[in-house]
């Protein structure tokens, strides 16, 4: 699909949910569920088929920075479930023009046609150079929407995502070719400072970007870089 094919929003409407109070289900849980019977993104993502309604988020993160390009090569770190895998395929594969996207997680991922997926940790020694083999030279983008498990303390979660985050920096250091281009999920607080300051060394312009499809009450965003320095 070419890039803004379908565009990158919920398209209609539709009526308001409800849901019914049952039998062992809490207040929290009733909130979710109803919260994702009526998300738009939620609806919009099981009629095009994407994993996700994560993968909205990358093609609003890629309608503004545009580094997606036909031909282009991919890493997803963290791709499960298959959201982004799934975004990055439709944007670097285009008619004839055909990219490479490899994705990687611990979690096992369903097939992805267009798509590599690997059931393993990039944080393995081997990883970097397994990832350059399998995309046949280095990267253009990495990709890292990877989040720990919420533990409900505001501090510890932030560390924790950041520590993904700088992780996968390093990670893209290793593996980008010059020009290319970095997005990782960061959340709103205090020491993102030190992955800016580093990321600034390495990118022509890195800044900062909440996609509509994030929602609003959470503190996430996306940090992107682009133009590597090599």
């Amino acid at each position: 699909m070419a890039k803004g094919t379908k565009g990158s929003v919920p398209t209609g409407r539709r009526a308001t949910v409800r849901v019914k109070t049952a039998r062992g289900r809490t207040v929290s849980s009733q909130r979710w569920l109803q919260r994702q019977l009526n998300d738009p993104y939620v609806e919009e993502a099981k009629k095009r088929g994407y994993r996700s309604r994560a993968a909205f988020k990358l093609l609003q993160i890629d309608d503004q920075f545009q580094f997606l390009k036909p031909g282009g090569r991919v890493i997803d770190l963290g791709a499960a479930p298959g959201g982004w895998t799934q975004v990055s395929v439709e944007r670097v594969s285009s008619g004839k023009i055909k990219g490479v996207v490899i994705g990687i997680d611990l979690t096992p991922v369903e097939p992805i046609a267009g798509a590599t997926v690997l059931a393993k940790d990039f944080y393995d020694d081997d990883a970097p150079a397994l990832l350059t083999e399998l995309l046949g030279g280095p990267a253009d983008v990495v990709l890292s929407d990877m989040a720990a498990a919420a533990t409900g303390e505001t501090q510890v979660d932030h560390m924790r995502i950041m520590g993904l985050a700088e992780a996968a920096h390093d990670f893209a250091r290793e593996i980008l070719k010059p020009g290319g281009a970095f997005v990782a999920k960061v959340l709103r607080g205090g020491t993102e400072r030190v992955l800016l300051d580093r990321l600034k060394k390495d990118f022509e312009k890195v800044r900062h970007f909440k996609p509509e499809a994030s929602r609003a009450d959470s503190a996430e965003m996306y940090v992107v870089g682009t133009g590597f320095r090599g």
